[in-house]
């Protein structure tokens, strides 16, 4: 397989430095869409992320029971609601997003699927599906050809399992997942240990984060920090790859003090300064 190791060296020939004149203006507006009644909490994860990896302005949509949560949580993201109290069902919004994240939440209803469905039809923005939105997707799988082209999408083995079938080997695996990458060109970022990026026939391997990545919400924060890079200006690859290095370096950074155990997906936010300071 013609794989490429992603680590330090090959991060910071991507990596981009801020522009001391910037403002937050130009530093993207990213915008994530998520959430149902019990399940707010991953859209704040994801909007939080999307801040602390460096986005300018980050904006939630979510159902109508999650604005006082949201607005609660993280007062710096701004928020927009669907007319439903308990699920999204209507994606309409009047702002100019550099980048959109959808799933995080979001559950199967059905009047979600045809939010999702509608929203596809027509979105032109660079996307980030996860979650539910790809398990929305394995159900109505004629939708795909409605994603912008280079979407990212990041399913964890049942969800990729769901998406391209199942696969007999790990050499299956990853020849199923480059036929589905080149067929709808999309960037599938295969979570695991070790996690993958996989662009039509090209194969980035990550070389950062252990086991203390597999706590609830870890997902969640991870679509948060790549639409935020995508916000930024970065190619979709490179936002994938940078997010997906940051992620799993802020897991190797705070491990001394955590431990395996009591690791979770807020000390993911909460070190994505450290990681960064890293790269300097």
């Amino acid at each position: 397989m013609n794989t490429i190791y992603i680590d330090q060296k090959e991060i910071l020939k991507r990596y981009k430095y801020i522009d001391k004149q910037t403002h937050k203006g130009i530093q993207g507006h990213a915008l994530l869409i998520g959430g149902s009644y019990g399940k707010i909490g991953s859209v704040c994860l994801s909007s939080k992320a999307a801040l602390k990896t460096g986005c300018g302005l980050v904006t939630a949509f979510v159902p109508k029971c999650g604005y006082e949560i949201v607005q609660i949580s993280i007062p710096e993201v701004m928020v927009l609601t669907d007319v439903q109290e308990k699920f999204i069902s209507n994606i309409t919004f009047d702002i100019i997003p550099q980048a959109i994240g959808i799933g995080p939440g979001i559950g199967q209803g059905l009047y979600t699927q045809k939010a999702l469905h509608d929203f596809l039809k027509i979105n032109t923005a660079p996307l980030v599906m996860d979650a539910d939105a790809l398990n929305i997707l394995s159900l109505n799988k004629s939708w795909l050809s409605l994603l912008v082209p280079k979407t990212i999408i990041t399913p964890h083995p049942k969800e990729l399992d769901r998406l391209i079938g199942t696969w007999m080997s790990e050499e299956d695996k990853f020849e199923k997942t480059k036929l589905f990458s080149k067929k709808y060109n999309l960037i599938v970022v295969m979570k695991g240990a070790p996690t993958h990026i996989i662009d039509d026939e090209t194969i980035y391997e990550n070389t950062t984060g252990n086991a203390a990545l597999a706590t609830a919400g870890s997902g969640d924060v991870l679509t948060g920090m790549i639409t935020s890079l995508l916000a930024q200006s970065y190619e979709p690859v490179n936002a994938a790859i940078l997010g997906v290095y940051l992620h799993g370096l802020t897991a190797d950074i705070a491990l001394p003090e955590t431990g395996y155990q009591s690791f979770i997906a807020s000390n993911v936010i909460e070190n994505i300064g450290k990681a960064y300071l890293s790269l300097q």
